[in-house]
């Protein structure tokens, strides 16, 4: 029952999210034959500085498919629409239906609330993880359309690294929709710090190195340095702390 009313919560969010997903993923890859002849036009030219260099790595990697994939789909659209809706899937909760006077009926159930809380999460990621997968295996059957292919094996790396990474913005709202009573303001906050993030990682060398974003994206992976394991359990580590931090507010709350 508290999976169903957990999926009853999120269903349209999810729904949406993977509509909106696919049909980007879609847009990427029939796009591309345009893209190349694009690139044919752009003069190789040193425009300087951090943002400058980022722009001619990515034109770089866009002339092969499969750098076209990893930077403008893995890298770009599908980090940025994965990263919102894994923002819109974490809020609410047992706090915000107390406001609106919604909670009653969950709160009387006989289990208790780290558990509800679990459930609830736990129903948000497995939401995640189809958002993750599924558009990014639309690429690999989209691919022979614009006489392409690219690997599943390549696409379930990006999504295991987009899915572990990502998880610490679910996460974070998780534990700031427990902190606030109101439904905007920890979707609000997260987004902010994410432009924030990704800001600094486009204009700071150092700052891209480190970022969440880059792990994400699997840019190591896409360069062909392996897996970014260390960042994967670090994020890891970051989300279970948030998740449980969510729970243990929702233990102390007086409803």
């Amino acid at each position: 029952m508290l999976w169903h009313k957990s999926w009853l919560e999120t269903r349209w969010r999810f729904l949406i999210g993977l509509a909106v997903l696919a049909c980007a993923a879609g847009g990427v890859v029939l796009t591309y034959p345009r893209v190349v002849e694009l690139l044919a036009l752009v003069p190789a030219r040193d425009t300087g500085g951090e943002l400058g260099r980022r722009i001619r790595e990515s034109a770089e990697l866009a002339r092969d498919y499969r750098g076209y994939i990893g930077s403008q789909w893995f890298g770009q659209r599908l980090v940025q629409g994965w990263t919102l809706f894994a923002v819109l899937l974490g809020t609410g909760g047992l706090v915000s239906q107390a406001v609106r006077g919604g909670a009653l009926f969950t709160l009387s159930l006989p289990v208790s609330r780290g558990r509800l809380v679990a459930v609830r999460a736990a129903v948000g990621l497995a939401e995640l993880v189809v958002l993750a997968v599924v558009p990014s295996l639309l690429i690999a059957a989209l691919s022979p359309a614009v006489g392409q292919r690219y690997g599943i094996a390549d696409a379930a790396v990006h999504s295991a690294c987009l899915f572990v990474a990502g998880t610490v913005f679910f996460s974070l709202t998780s534990l700031l929709s427990t902190a606030f009573n109101d439904i905007w303001r920890p979707p609000l906050i997260v987004l902010f710090l994410a432009v924030v993030l990704g800001v600094s990682e486009q204009l700071v060398r150092d700052a891209a190195r480190f970022s969440v974003f880059s792990v994400m994206s699997a840019e190591r992976y896409l360069r062909g340095e392996g897996v970014p394991w260390l960042g994967l359990v670090a994020s890891a580590a970051v989300s279970v702390a948030l998740l449980y931090g969510a729970i243990r507010n929702i233990a102390r709350q007086d409803f």
